[in-house]
């Protein structure tokens, strides 16, 4: 087992506004975590976004041919998106009842 000596962790500091730290307090409650759970998962997500926007994509001029083929190509249905975008809203008359 790892002693705190070996911990690779690194401390961020902040300093909020009441009313952030209320409303990061309010939703981690919600989902079930600590304070520092939630900054920490929402900062990491938000890094990954950004990360994800901004990388390149690189591939061959054939590649790139046959990517544009398929996205100007024309689109072909899905028939259970068909099917779904025909059902009614859950809160509509006759919708189905689950239970």
């Amino acid at each position: 087992m790892a002693s705190n000596g070996d911990r690779k962790d690194h401390p961020i500091s902040m300093r909020l506004p009441e009313a952030d730290i209320a409303l990061i307090d309010q939703a981690a409650g919600l989902r079930g975590q600590s304070r520092a759970d939630f900054v920490r998962d929402a900062a990491v997500r938000a890094a990954e976004d950004v990360l994800m926007e901004n990388r390149l994509i690189r591939m061959s001029p054939a590649g790139f041919g046959d990517f544009m083929a398929v996205l100007s190509a024309p689109a072909r249905p899905v028939p259970e998106m068909a099917e779904l975008a025909t059902r009614p809203a859950p809160w509509e008359p006759g919708a189905a009842k689950t239970r």
